[in-house]
């Protein structure tokens, strides 16, 4: 029986440069999707997936995710005097979600470096990793979806998604043969390559379940596309010892570290909100958008 997966590392060091300049001194990982910030939304598929102990990654600046995830003494007493219990009690539920810890990447040297931060957190577990700018709706998790297969494998587990065109050279990208509906046993990966290369059209997506032996493979690994150490380069040197799958999950994955995508999101995630939806159905259908 694979052991259970307990923790996750969710990197967010990133200067977030695609949002700027919203992002020059808040984090990307705290713009709001309608009324929580993009990180709660991700540390709650985790926590619903089984997931107990939570690493965050920052660097310099990101002080503001440690003070969302800790009480808050003086606004529970506001929220209290004023009799708004409803309020109160959503607000202390951020901070028993789950026991989260925090570790500074000092520079910034790609996702496979923030990883390997990790390593004291992660011990020698099996570990999730998730990314706050993809957030995925759906019924089941995604990350739940992912350990189902990681239980009947004992493998690492990779969430990917089918991306058309040349949109594809923006993702890491698996060559891989589906053993059954929607699970792949990966037979290669590569960090963004260019649209005539990629292997396929799978490309893997903020959502991995890895093994601690890939700390070992992030330390040899040399930096790769963009000049950043790629969790992808270590991955692909590991599944020369040991298989890997990947997940196409059931859902609907929102990019909302872009600009659309963030604005796509923000709309979906409003419709499906009772007390939103009605009137902002309203507003939208009176919008003359015929040009």
């Amino acid at each position: 029986m694979p052991q259970k997966i307990r923790k996750a590392v969710f990197p967010a060091a990133g200067l977030g440069t695609r949002f700027l300049p919203a992002t020059k001194a808040s984090p990307k990982e705290m713009l709001p999707l309608v009324d929580k910030p993009l990180i709660q939304y991700v540390v709650e598929e985790a926590v619903q997936s089984g997931v107990e102990s939570i690493l965050i990654v920052t660097s310099r600046g990101k002080t503001v995710i440690e003070d969302h995830f800790d009480i808050s003494f003086e606004l529970e007493q506001l929220l209290r005097e004023r009799g708004k219990d409803e309020a109160r009690r959503g607000v202390r539920a951020i901070s028993e979600m789950a026991q989260v810890s925090y570790v500074r990447q000092r520079e910034a040297l790609g996702l496979g470096h923030a990883v390997l931060q990790a390593r004291d957190f992660v011990g020698d577990e099996p570990f999730a990793v998730l990314l706050a700018d993809d957030i995925v709706d759906a019924e089941v998790p995604a990350l739940k979806q992912m350990m189902r297969v990681y239980e009947e494998f004992d493998a690492p587990v990779l969430g990917t998604m089918r991306v058309e065109g040349e949109a594809i050279s923006r993702f890491g990208v698996i060559d891989a043969e589906e053993v059954s509906e929607g699970v792949y046993k990966i037979r290669d990966m590569v960090e963004k390559p260019p649209f005539q290369q990629a292997p396929s059209d799978l490309a893997i997506i903020g959502r991995y379940i890895l093994t601690p032996d890939i700390f070992d493979e992030i330390e040899h690994t040399g930096r790769g596309a963009g000049g950043e150490i790629q969790i992808t380069d270590a991955m692909r040197a590991l599944l020369k010892q040991r298989p890997f799958y990947a997940v196409r999950f059931e859902g609907t994955r929102h990019d909302a570290g872009d600009k659309l995508g963030f604005l796509v999101a923000t709309v979906e995630f409003a419709l499906k909100r009772p007390d939103l939806a009605p009137q902002f159905k309203e507003y939208l259908r009176s919008l003359k958008l015929n040009d």
